[in-house]
Order: structure tokens, then C-alpha cells, then sequence
């Protein structure tokens, strides 16, 4: 296993989306993504020794949200608040004070990235946050989407490709490249 990143009390760890319906046997499972599980563990342990934030994002919809298939959506129906899908993957080892960060909770409006819609980026401001560092699921959507957000919220951003996993395998380079392009930095992969 690779070591874990060097952290800075002005850093935070962001976890992306790590929950039941994203890892195998879920709803919308995500290849390897309960493998992923004792890595960001570690990367959350370095996180909390060195002073920094941690947080976790979820899907958190109602019932009927607008992106399931039968409203018309792209995906089949997941992450439905207080199921056992929705909760966090039983072995992620986040501790009682790790941020969770709820999206794309209401009925008529989607959100792919941690940013979106919930505050992230000025309470990570208020908190004298300077550097996020990215992991969780999926690479290519929701993980994107927070990295490039976070780009755009003026954050340094680091991400962590060996701790991230794809919905379509097939687009991670691209994914990977564009995250480059945006000047999101990345782990040099062992």
C-alpha cells in the first residue's frame, strides 16, 4: 500500500462519496470501490495527526430525486436519505468530528461535486483551509466535480488518483487529464 500524504493543519482531506450504493453490491456500484476503503482510512489517520480538516461527502437524495431514471435522469435510484445505502461504507473509519457534507438533497436540482449548493467552500475558508486533497467515488463524476470546484473556489488541490475509482473505467485518463489541465496537482502513482 502507498504511504499517505504529507498533511498541513491548513489542509483537508475530502472524501468523496464513499457509501454502500457506490461500492460493490449497491445500487450504483462503483468496480473497487470498497478496496479503497483501507487506503482512505490511512489518509484519514495522517489527515488527523497532522492538524488538518476532514470531510465527507454524500449523496444524500430524497425519494424521487430528478436524477433517477424513472423521473427522467441518468442513474437508477441510489444514495436515498437514512437508507443503508446512503450511509457511508460500514469499514471508512471517519472520526465523530469529520465534516459530512450532504448534496443534492432536495427534489428538483442534482450535484455531483461536495461544493455544490452546500457551503464547503466558504466554511473551508473560514476555517483557514489553503489546500484540499481529493479521494473517493467516483473518479469521473462526483470526484471531478469536487476537485474542479475546488480549483474554482481558490484552493491549492492535490488529488489522490491510486484512491479513486471510476464509473466507466475507460474515461479515467481523460478524466485524470482534464483535472491536470484545470491545475489540479497529482499523487505520483508508485
Amino acid at each position: 500500500m502507498r504511504s499517505p500524504a504529507e498533511y498541513r493543519p491548513e489542509d483537508a482531506l475530502i472524501v468523496v462519496d464513499l457509501q454502500n450504493d457506490f461500492c460493490e453490491g449497491g445500487a450504483l456500484a462503483v468496480a473497487g470501490g470498497a478496496a479503497l476503503v483501507p487506503g482512505i482510512n490511512a489518509e484519514i489517520a495522517a489527515a488527523r495527526a497532522a492538524g488538518a480538516l476532514v470531510v465527507a461527502s454524500r449523496d444524500w437524495h430524497p425519494v424521487d430525486h430528478v436524477s433517477f431514471a424513472h423521473r427522467g435522469g441518468p442513474w437508477p435510484v441510489h444514495c436515498v436519505q437514512d437508507t443503508e445505502g446512503a450511509a457511508f461504507h460500514p469499514a471508512l473509519a471517519l472520526p465523530d468530528d469529520a465534516i459530512r457534507v450532504s448534496k443534492a438533497s432536495t427534489f428538483d436540482a442534482d450535484a455531483y461535486s461536495a461544493f455544490d449548493g452546500t457551503g464547503l467552500g466558504g466554511y473551508l475558508k473560514e476555517r483557514g483551509i489553503e489546500r484540499v486533497i481529493v479521494c473517493g467515488l467516483a473518479l469521473d463524476v462526483c470526484v471531478k466535480a469536487t476537485a474542479l470546484d475546488a480549483r474554482r473556489e481558490g484552493f491549492a488541490t492535490r488529488l489522490l488518483p491510486s484512491l479513486c475509482a471510476a464509473v466507466a473505467p475507460e474515461a479515467a485518463d481523460e478524466t485524470l487529464t482534464a483535472l491536470h489541465e484545470a491545475g489540479v496537482e497529482m499523487e505520483e502513482v508508485p
